[in-house]
């Protein structure tokens, strides 16, 4: 009798496990974007402050996104930074954005190769234009990004704690360094 309690036990608590699991995953949820983004006041520099970043923008100093509307409702994207230093070689990416209708022009799809389109999720938007987080569902990589190269402490913190309560595992974001104006860049091995 007494192993039959103790097997209830042990199951009853593995699977409070298992939903406790289950509901700390369920409670991300989707994330929100923001209600409304104005296309013309989001265009121009945003400065990638921090991140977790994708396998390419690993080591990148001086990440600077820019936007800009093109053709047909697109959204033509420049992101340039430096590899591993400040003075590094310059890496640039060409993305196309598409805004999905009926999102507000929060939600994008960010096409680096043809027909792929990654998620680009709009998050929060500070009223001023002034900064912003750039989200996926998959909690696998997000962008905190500013008008400057630099944010306040008190504002940065607000961010960092926005982006945890999206359900990210904040110990991954990383800090870009930014420091302006650039140096000159260092020459081409020979």
């Amino acid at each position: 009798m007494k192993v039959h309690r103790v097997a209830r036990i042990v199951s009853s608590l593995a699977i409070a496990g298992v939903l406790a699991a289950c509901a700390d995953r369920g409670n991300a949820g989707p994330v929100e974007p923001v209600a409304h983004v104005d296309l013309e006041r989001f265009m121009g520099d945003w400065y990638v402050i921090a991140s977790i970043p994708t396998r390419f923008e690993r080591g990148a100093f001086n990440a600077v996104e820019t936007y800009s509307q093109g053709a047909a409702g697109r959204i033509d994207t420049v992101f340039r930074y430096r590899k591993d230093s400040f003075d590094g070689e310059l890496e640039t990416m060409t993305p196309t954005g598409f805004v999905r209708e009926g999102t507000g022009n929060a939600v994008w799809g960010m096409r680096f190769l043809w027909p792929v389109k990654a998620e680009y999720i709009i998050a929060s938007l500070a009223p001023d234009y002034s900064d912003t987080i750039v989200a996926r569902n998959k909690r696998d990589y997000v962008w905190i990004m500013a008008r400057t190269p630099t944010l306040p402490e008190a504002r940065y913190r607000q961010l960092v704690a926005e982006v945890e309560g999206m359900g990210y595992d904040i110990s991954r974001l990383r800090t870009v360094p930014q420091q302006w104006p650039e140096a000159a860049p260092r020459p081409a091995p020979r």
